[in-house]
């Protein structure tokens, strides 16, 4: 527990500070050709997002404990801003279902009913599900209803690494929207903070995060693909599909998983995923995956710290490449992006933990 504590001293000591509302130099994000991105909100440590059925955001500010939901209208520009909730345990995911907003609280998830009709007086959240975890290292969950109509939670490993309860920790379980039928649906996931289904096949696919202290360059973070419940996705015995762990790799055989579907780079933090089912961006990109990488925070040269693309054909990865860059300069980084979320029109937001932002990215044929 001590260790634990340290590495959480020492990643919180080596953010760099927030960047004032008049500072943020969006400028130096570099896009591909007719892509612009703009500033659409300031929300304090914005982390998790997800659309209600109006114009509503709502948005989990996980270190400041609170949940926003910002109104916007027709031209997409917010209206107002509304703070639902505060005082909850790291409340980084948040997701709608039938009216209801949930909000996941590391041990527990809570439900605000008819919250869109009530966003000036909020409703006390009712209890959805209690006894999950209450380790916060990896503790914090970005969550998500999926084609099933179940409510699927993740609970990372509570530590670097280390064999805990499989049927407790490094999974990704599900539950029905009341919180009941609590169920494993993958193992061997060490932290994954995004995951999303694909718009055609209703597969799940998720991000993970590598362990640590393995040196610069190893293990790389992971986007793995899930068509079914009861797959093992190697950890703690193996690390990007071949990578043996020092310490647990001799009990288990890589070959005994389901590898990455892509490997990303290691130790970029890979958090909100999505796959862009908007129309506004060219065809090319239509059903690929944007992930939020968050950036590395114990590597000699720091990397991340952008939105990725990865290119799919039919199930298969076939291409990783940087989408917008430029919160990284040298070693300083003045944002750090968290997750990923398309609009009805089709242009893409992007939260922003470090900075308090939220940016929307468009397109326009140049």
């Amino acid at each position: 527990m001590r260790r634990m504590r340290r590495l959480l001293a020492l990643f919180l000591a080596l953010l760099p500070p927030a960047v004032a509302a008049a500072e943020l130099p969006l400028h130096l994000i570099k896009l591909p050709p007719g892509f612009r991105i703009a500033l659409f909100a300031r929300v304090d440590n914005a982390r998790g997002m997800a659309l209600g059925a109006g114009n509503t955001l709502v948005v989990g500010s996980m270190r400041a404990g609170k949940v926003h939901a910002l109104e916007f209208d027709a031209a997409y520009k917010v209206t107002k801003t509304h703070l639902l909730a505060e005082g909850l345990q790291l409340p980084a995911g948040v997701a709608h279902r039938d009216g209801a907003l949930y909000v996941s609280a590391v041990s527990r998830i809570l439900r605000f009913d008819g919250i869109e009709r009530r966003l000036d007086q909020p409703p006390p959240p009712a209890l959805v599900r209690d006894g999950l975890p209450r380790e916060t290292h990896h503790g914090w969950k970005f969550i998500a209803f999926g084609p099933d109509g179940k409510l699927y939670v993740p609970v990372g490993a509570p530590c670097n690494i280390c064999a805990p309860d499989p049927d407790r920790y490094a999974n990704i379980l599900r539950m029905n929207a009341d919180g009941s039928a609590l169920e494993v649906f993958a193992r061997g996931v060490r932290n994954s903070v995004g995951f999303a289904w694909h718009p055609q096949t209703g597969e799940l696919w998720f991000t993970d995060n590598g362990r640590d202290w393995l040196g610069d360059d190893a293990p790389p973070d992971e986007l793995n693909h899930a068509p079914r419940a009861g797959l093992h996705f190697g950890y703690p015995y193996c690390h990007g599909g071949t990578l043996a762990d020092p310490e647990y790799g001799q009990k288990r055989a890589c070959a005994e998983f389901t590898p990455p579907a892509q490997n990303l780079g290691p130790h970029v933090a890979a958090l909100g995923m999505r796959f862009y089912d908007g129309a506004m961006f060219p065809p090319g990109y239509r059903n690929q995956v944007f992930i939020a990488e968050h950036g590395s925070w114990n590597r000699a040269k720091k990397i991340g710290y952008r939105v990725s693309l990865v290119r799919l054909q039919g199930d298969r990865a076939v291409a990783y490449e940087p989408f917008a860059e430029g919160w990284l300069q040298g070693e300083s980084a003045w944002g750090r992006p968290a997750d990923v979320l398309v609009l009805p029109d089709g242009s893409l937001l992007v939260s922003d933990d470090h900075a308090g932002a939220i940016y929307r990215i468009t397109y326009a044929k140049p």
